[in-house]
């Protein structure tokens, strides 16, 4: 078994999309229990808005501050799930099921048991990678 992090995109939301959205909160919480009853749920977050977040990056000595994040998109880090799983299909199956998959997207990352070895390619692992 192997720790996969699951990164929750969506776009920022309106007042309006945003009571759209907690419509979806009994599936949130039916599948975070779901995962946790079944021992697979490492650990689970949201993030405060992106007005809060400060990028920091070290260049030649010198540290900067920035407000708000590096990345420029439309989709915003809202969140994470880090479950346990079988293998990346596994993961991948679990990542559908979650509602901002419908008008946002699940990003979905093997995380290192050992620092020290190599990473992934990608859809290693997979019934899809090519053989």
């Amino acid at each position: 078994m192997s720790n996969y992090m699951l990164l929750l995109y969506a776009p920022e939301m309106s007042a309006a999309e945003q009571a759209e959205r907690a419509a979806d909160m009994p599936k949130w919480i039916e599948l975070t229990n779901e995962w946790r009853e079944a021992g697979s749920l490492v650990a689970t977050g949201r993030l405060h808005p992106i007005v809060t977040a400060t990028t920091v990056r070290t260049r030649d000595g010198e540290t900067e501050l920035t407000d708000g994040p590096f990345a420029v998109t439309k989709e915003i880090l809202g969140g994470y799930y880090i479950l346990e799983c079988a293998d990346l299909d596994e993961a991948l199956r679990q990542a559908e099921r979650l509602p901002i998959a419908r008008y946002g997207s699940v990003e979905v990352r093997p995380i290192m048991d050992d620092p020290t070895e190599p990473a992934m390619t990608p859809l290693e692992g997979t019934s899809s990678a090519a053989a």
